[in-house]
């Protein structure tokens, strides 16, 4: 007997610039659940592609949990994916809007049934890291995220 279809994951970007993407595609058999991935640098793009409320994201620069969640459920519809991961962010600090250091949002989103989400948010900090060592740290931390969803979903079946 066959086991379940493996879930496959998609991966939306703009502070890590396609660092996710090079993370998952370096494991062998990705393409058994790595969909894809788009990098949204622009909040125009990340509108466009992936349907992230324009108005609400340009109040907070496109940087926020709310854009996260929305980018990672526009991922999951973009590229018909059971989980969507997303990051949005600075890479270092910026004096228009007023950034002290470099942090970013993750979010995590898992399809259901009738296309409802479940999503989950978390913010990673980077203070005195140089742009690039930020990026990395904030894929790192998505990553790490996901997999940990993973894990407790699969304890969870497990369990029951």
């Amino acid at each position: 007997m066959l086991g379940p279809p493996p879930r496959t994951l998609a991966v939306a970007e703009s502070v890590t610039c396609g660092r996710l993407q090079a993370r998952f595609g370096r494991i062998s058999g990705a393409s058994d659940f790595f969909l894809g991935g788009i990098t949204v640098y622009s909040l125009d793009q990340k509108s466009r592609h992936l349907g992230v409320d324009r108005a609400a994201a340009q109040a907070v620069n496109g940087v926020s949990a709310a854009v996260a969640d929305q980018m990672a459920r526009g991922v999951c519809q973009l590229f018909d994916a059971d989980f969507g991961l997303a990051t949005t962010g600075y890479a270092e600090p910026s004096v228009i809007p007023a950034v002290a250091e470099p942090f970013a949002w993750w979010a995590v989103a898992r399809r259901g049934t009738e296309g409802r989400f479940t999503v989950r948010t978390g913010r990673i900090n980077a203070p005195g890291l140089s742009r690039i060592d930020a990026q990395e740290r904030f894929a790192e931390a998505a990553e790490a995220a996901l997999i940990a969803w993973l894990a407790s979903t699969a304890t969870d079946a497990a369990r029951s």
